[in-house]
Parts: structure tokens; sequence; C-alpha cells
């Protein structure tokens, strides 16, 4: 073999989802921390990572943010608390204004749009029921809106047939920002069709970030060999957009880097689609695209679901001084 062959690499064309990675929740979040700490100076604390990902939190500790799990971490300090773009329930903010912290809300103004849903649905004596996955820091700030008891979690359609509620109940739903289209819908029918006068809310819940990346994958995964998910394992948006690309006819898998391709999966394809998740910052994209670049001779196509022009301003506290 000759030099010249030994070097040629086998070809292989991505296409590249649009849009993927940040939303305009999470930039805010990110704004927020980034630019508390250029006014207050460091540390800085941060009730949960500000977003699902480890690069990006990793990034800000460097910076000087000190990411704790609950209040009880925090000391008596004049330091910021930044509430993560997952949103907390209203007994961390009670704890936070009893104990005089200053405290800055990221929480993304999507999800506070579920919040306050949730509220005026309890205030006009609905039951509420929450489509969402049980744990998820976003799914626990919803419900901590409300008293104990208030909302009902409803993960699948089999919750729904479970639910010991009579016809006549006064109900109305909520969803999670980041679920599945699919495996929400499906909810939201089986709840429509036992509970017929249910109410919903005036726009759908699913974030247009959600929405619009799972739209790009399902429009990438029928053309492809495989689909690389950029994301982290916690990120609910990211896993479900590995679940819609595998529905869609495509094996796919989440990787936080580079670091994770797995070769064995990955080497020998010849039509790769990625996206990345909304928390998932487009440094890591460009390396794992690099990565293919040391294996492969790649082209690449950018395949567009929507566009994106979304934004919102950084938390009030911050913006009176920004």
């Amino acid at each position: 073999m000759n030099p010249q062959s030994r070097n040629e690499k086998p070809p292989l064309k991505i296409l590249l989802c649009s849009p993927r990675g940040f939303c305009a929740g999470v930039v805010r979040a990110i704004d927020a921390v980034e630019r508390a700490l250029a006014v207050y100076g460091a540390p800085v604390y941060v009730r949960h990572e500000i977003v699902h990902n480890r690069y990006v939190v990793e990034a800000l500790k460097a910076k000087g943010a000190i990411f704790v799990e609950a209040l009880a971490e925090v000391p008596n300090t004049e330091a910021p608390v930044i509430f993560s773009a997952h949103g907390v329930p209203k007994s961390v903010s009670a704890e936070a204004a009893g104990r005089n912290l200053l405290a800055i809300d990221a929480t993304c103004p999507l999800v506070t749009k579920v919040h306050r849903e949730a509220e005026i649905h309890h205030r006009r004596g609905r039951r509420v029921l929450l489509v969402g996955h049980a744990g998820h820091p976003e799914v626990v700030g919803t419900m901590g809106q409300l008293p104990e008891g208030a909302v009902m979690l409803i993960e699948s359609v089999a919750d729904v047939e479970a639910l010991a509620l009579g016809e006549e109940e006064n109900l109305a739903y909520a969803t999670q920002t980041t679920l599945s289209l699919d495996d929400s819908q499906e909810v939201i029918g089986a709840l429509t069709k036992r509970f017929p006068n249910i109410v919903g809310p005036h726009k759908e819940d699913i974030c247009y970030a959600t929405t619009n990346r799972q739209a790009a994958v399902k429009r990438v995964a029928p053309q492809v060999d495989a689909v690389l998910v950029v994301g982290s394992p916690n990120s609910s948006n990211s896993q479900r957009l590995r679940e819609v690309a595998e529905r869609s006819g495509a094996p796919a898998r989440l990787v936080q880097g580079r670091s994770e391709i797995d070769w064995k999966v990955f080497g020998s394809v010849r039509r790769l689609g990625i996206t990345a998740g909304a928390s998932a910052p487009e440094v890591l994209v460009e390396e794992i695209m690099d990565a293919f670049a040391e294996r492969f001779e790649i082209t690449v196509e950018t395949i567009s679901a929507a566009d994106e022009n979304v934004s919102f301003p950084l938390p009030r506290e911050l913006r009176a001084i920004a």
C-alpha cells in the first residue's frame, strides 16, 4: 500500500440539525450567572446546575460560581444566589427571603408561564394534573408552586387510566416544557378522552426550542445511518431528542463530548445526523465534528426545521445594572 492510499479517509456525509443547542432560556440563565459574577465578583452561588450541561457548569465554576443542591449549603452571605433555569418551589424562594439572601431567579420564562397557569387553575378551584417526569427539577418546581396535594403528576397513559377521580372533577392540565411531543400528545389525548371537560393551556406548554429541535431530528433521522445527540444524560430535552431519532428510524446515541464517541458504533457510518440539546454549547458540536473529520472526509449539509430569533431579558435584578 502506498502512503497516499494509507492516508485516504472514507467519505462521511453529516446532516447537521438546525436549530440545535442553546435556547433563549439557557442563554438567559448562563448570562445571569456571568453578569452576576461581573457585577458582584466571586463567589456567586447557584442552586442546582444552572442548566443541565457539565461543560457549562465546569466553565462557570472556573469563573467563581459555586453550585449547591440546597440553600442550606449556602452560608450567610451578601453574595447572590441564583435559581436555575428549571425553576424552584415557592418554599425555596421563601427560605431565601427568610435568610435575607440576594436571590436572583433565572427560571426560564416559559417555565414561569407553566407556574402561572397552575396557580390560575388552582385559584379557580381546579385540580391540576401535570404531565411530566417524576423528580425532574422543572417538575419539582412546578408542583411546588401550589399547596401539597394540589398537583397530581401524570407520566403515562397508564397513569391516566389509573386515576381515582370522578368524571365530574373540575380538572386542568399542564406539561413539563421539555417533553417529547409524541409522548405528551398520547397522554393528553388519554386525558381529554377520559375527562372531556378538562381545561388545557391557552398555548402549548412544550417550549418552542423543544418543538423545533425535535422537528429537525424527525427530518434528518430517516436520511442517515445514525444520529448523535450532544447533551448531558440528565438533560430531559436531550434524552427526548435521542428517543425521537430512534422512533424516526435511526439508531441514536447521547454523548457529552468527543471523548464519549463509540467508534465501534460510529466508525462505519456513511451518513450521520448531529444535533444538540438546548443546554449544549456549540463548541461541543464543533469538537465532535472535528473528531469525525480526523477519521473521515466529511461533507456537511444543514437541515433546518425553523428559524429562531427568540431572546429573553436578564432577570430583573440584573437588568437594572446591566
